[in-house]
């Protein structure tokens, strides 16, 4: 694909993002949790984790090397896990209290996805041998 890696990189970006807006509305709690903010912490800070892979993945994106576009389709794989992880953690009910999604946990899940279908599709011209 001609622009999959811009695509790429737009996806991460949205993920970035998608780490600060509110993920789930907990009504027991009547709180919003973030990729940052959570009660007493108890779920921890994905958000730190889902920058930092966004952040790489844009890097390897826009380097036009084989091993970069190989490291991003593992980086990417992560990526898609952790979101799968977060959207699993955040999303479960607890003493018959079920959370309210928020939109930035659909997109949380939803730009991974997008990031390793790009980052299978580089756009790069290899050598060619004689």
């Amino acid at each position: 694909m001609r622009h999959s890696q811009l695509i790429g990189m737009a996806a991460a970006l949205i993920l970035i993002v998608a780490s600060f807006l509110p993920w789930a509305y907990y009504p027991d709690l009547q709180k919003d949790f973030t990729g940052f903010i959570s009660e007493g912490n108890a779920y921890g800070r994905p958000g730190k984790v889902l920058v930092f892979l966004g952040l790489l993945a844009i890097a390897l994106f826009a380097f036009p090397r084989v091993w970069a576009k190989r490291l991003n389709m593992m980086i990417c794989a992560l990526t898609v896990a952790f979101g799968v992880k977060s959207y699993i953690l955040f999303t479960s009910c607890y003493r018959g209290t079920c959370p309210d999604k928020k939109l930035g946990i659909f997109l949380v899940v939803i730009m991974p996805v997008i990031m390793i279908v790009t980052s299978i599709l580089p756009d790069l011209e290899l050598k060619k041998k004689n």
